[in-house]
């Protein structure tokens, strides 16, 4: 069990430890280097849901852009994304984390129509989804959303995955976890939130408890409770620390169970024979 644990801590990148400015520079870098190299590029775009993990790129995201325009001769811009379903039930957070990241542009996309109509129509072909399975079909229409504005805008749409998040594969397959780039991949929670405390983000924000919100008959249902283990105990476990043998069986079953989600679709001649 604890090979596996050395084995998993290699494959997600996450340091026992980091100097939050020295790893945001790193990250900024990063983008700054991928847009460069991509010479359609014009635009990054992110959907923003109120949280610690959009809240923190948006705002490195608009960062980067601010360095890109100071350097170069191109006029880049962030597109910040709000992809309410309807009413959302923490909007404020959401609206406190836009004037945090003071993006280029905000657009906010209503997905309730299109989702209702996607569900309406399984429904008569004869196909029912469960309240999990409409979770999913939210996620997916709101990174449909996201490409199509990049599109428009000669975009890439950035991914908020992060290390913590990528072991237990808490995304939707082709939903939030699609994207061009994934700049947090190699952090843990704890790290993220170090960062967006030293870029000055909001206290509420920083600290406030993590959910998917996807499930209507579990709104607001922390992520904490949907995993079954805490994020603190997932941090110990990508630091290489020992946790608990409850603990570290959960984390490791979410991360087997999981594999597909971090896999490219293979063909016949990729699979392993």
């Amino acid at each position: 069990m604890r090979d596996l644990q050395s084995i998993i801590v290699k494959e997600m990148n996450v340091k026992k430890s980091i100097d939050p400015k020295k790893e945001y520079e790193e990250i900024k870098q990063f983008l700054k280097s991928y847009v460069k190299a991509h010479s359609f590029v014009k635009s990054l775009v992110l959907g923003i849901s109120g949280g610690q993990d959009s809240t923190l790129l948006g705002k490195i995201a608009q960062l980067t852009v601010d360095e890109l325009n100071a350097e170069e001769n191109h006029q880049y811009e962030f597109i910040a994304v709000r992809l309410p379903y309807g009413e959302q039930f923490d909007e404020q957070d959401t609206q406190d984390a836009l004037d945090f990241i003071n993006p280029s542009k905000r657009v906010t996309v209503n997905i309730k129509p299109a989702v209702d109509a996607s569900i309406q129509s399984l429904k008569e072909a004869g196909v029912e989804l469960t309240d999990f399975q409409k979770g999913n079909e939210k996620a997916r229409e709101r990174m449909k959303v996201q490409y199509s504005i990049a599109s428009a805008n000669s975009g890439l749409v950035l991914g908020t995955d992060h290390s913590a998040e990528n072991i237990t594969g808490f995304y939707t397959k082709f939903g939030d976890g699609a994207c061009d780039v994934a700049p947090l991949f190699g952090l843990n929670k704890r790290q993220g939130k170090a960062i967006l405390k030293y870029l000055g983000g909001p206290d509420h924000l920083i600290n406030k408890v993590p959910t998917a919100d996807l499930e209507e008959d579990k709104p607001a249902l922390p992520d904490e409770e949907a995993l079954g283990v805490t994020y603190d105990a997932i941090d110990d476990f990508l630091e290489g620390k020992k946790i608990s043998e409850k603990d570290q069986e959960i984390i490791q079953n979410h991360y087997v169970r999981n594999a597909h989600k971090r896999e490219m679709p293979y063909n016949r001649y990729t699979w392993p024979k």
